[in-house]
């Protein structure tokens, strides 16, 4: 078993994976509300569903149990688990099924699309109690989303299906469509914050591609997956693949699809899976779909583990850099024009934090943004934060101290506690 997990955590290492002001007079006489806080993984990441996260939690990684310590500290927060591999589509409509405890519903129009099922796994207890109804002040009970990595993008992706729904769905299934593709739902969400997330995707799935390796990448983590997702460690780690018929749902009988078959229709639905959201050009798909919602407050927080080098035009890891992360780090740091589609790369994609290129994880380029302003912060618009010295896994516990994680996320939840409640 140590062994497993040890390939396991190293796999996912090789991954992983804050303008004028504010003005909103009617909010001044709105009573002080505090939210719930939902944390949303990243690519090839976990939740605390899965046994994995007892032995080593995402969300604090070798630091701290993040999740337990916060609550500890008083405020109130989840760890949602979603598809490690699956498509941003796939993810949103498993955190909106957790978080309202229903059945995952991915869409009559998109499973037809995809040729997967329609349905998912059921969650008999919502992850917070009473979202989106009116308090006695007639307050919406709201929730603050944070994501890191490719969580960002999952959480992105949720808030504007909850505000816009979607017309292909209601079009395909008029008649028990999900409430989250009817829209509508514009104010759920009190702040959204992304954490080193490829807003704007990363070329190491340029570069991947361009050595003729991203196909191969893909087979190889889907195998894994359909290997372990069918395998007495399903449970301990979680695909959430049951969609495809690749794994099977923990405590379920096992699918009865063929392993290869399962696969064959992965690789020819390429555009659903988590590989293709994360380029540019899939990010892009979701950056076009997205409006900011004025009710929501959003921050951005991008770390650099880069250097530019003194002799050459390109970016070089630094020392502390995560081991693994450094050839990436150093494949990114060159990569400054675009060989495989029209997407517009530059100079300005080199610095990165081992994962994600730091001007992808600033905020979405055709979103409003300022740096953020403590005296000045508004809703509506991306406040972008300082960018933090440190790589893709220092933001989540990996390779600091405990004291470190505790002081990034409390700033963070503190200063969203101090923002006057929209309504």
């Amino acid at each position: 078993m140590q062994a497993l997990m040890s390939v396991w955590v190293s796999f996912v290492m090789l991954f992983v994976n804050f303008v004028p002001g504010f003005v909103a007079p009617e909010t001044d006489a709105l009573p002080q509300k505090t939210y719930p806080y939902i944390f949303v993984h990243g690519f090839m990441g976990w939740g605390e569903d899965e046994g994995i996260d007892q032995d080593l939690s995402y969300w604090g990684a070798t630091a701290c149990d993040l999740i337990k310590n916060i609550n500890e500290a008083g405020y109130e927060c989840y760890d949602a688990s979603v598809g490690p591999l699956s498509s941003n589509w796939d993810r949103a409509c498993e955190l909106y099924a957790q978080l309202t405890g229903t059945t995952v519903d991915y869409g009559a129009a998109h499973a037809a699309a995809h040729d997967h099922s329609r349905y998912g796994r059921t969650y008999d207890k919502p992850i917070v109690e009473g979202w989106g109804e009116k308090d006695e002040n007639g307050l919406i009970n709201k929730i603050n989303l944070i994501g890191h990595s490719f969580g960002g993008n999952t959480i992105r992706l949720l808030q504007t299906l909850l505000a816009k729904g979607s017309e292909a769905e209601r079009t395909a299934s008029p008649d028990d469509v999900s409430p989250l593709f009817v829209g509508g739902k514009v104010d759920y969400i009190n702040s959204l914050v992304t954490v080193c997330s490829p807003n704007n995707g990363t070329t190491l799935y340029y570069i991947a591609d361009q050595l003729n390796i991203a196909m191969l990448l893909t087979i190889c983590a889907y195998t894994y997956a359909g290997v372990m997702g069918r395998s007495p460690l399903n449970g301990y780690v979680d695909f959430h693949l049951e969609q495809f018929g690749l794994t099977y749902v923990p405590g379920e009988q096992p699918t009865e699809k063929h392993i290869l078959d399962a696969m064959f229709v992965m690789l020819q639905h390429w555009e659903d899976t988590a590989m293709y959201d994360l380029s540019p050009d899939g990010v892009k798909e979701l950056n076009d779909m997205s409006d900011l919602d004025p009710h929501t407050y959003y921050f951005s927080y991008a770390f650099d583990s880069s250097k530019k080098s003194s002799f050459a035009d390109f970016y070089y890891p630094l020392p502390s850099t995560f081991a693994i992360l450094q050839p990436f780090s150093l494949m990114i740091g060159s990569y400054d024009k675009n060989g495989i589609s029209d997407y517009p790369i530059d100079e300005t994609w080199l610095p990165n934090d081992g994962l994600v290129n730091v001007v992808s994880a600033l905020y979405p380029h055709d979103d409003a943004h300022k740096d953020y302003d403590a005296n000045n912060v508004e809703a509506g618009i991306w406040n972008v934060m300082p960018t933090s010295i440190g790589d893709h896994g220092n933001a989540i516990g990996i390779g600091v101290s405990e004291e470190i994680t505790m002081e990034f996320y409390l700033n963070m939840i503190e200063m969203i506690e101090k923002l006057p409640v929209t309504n």
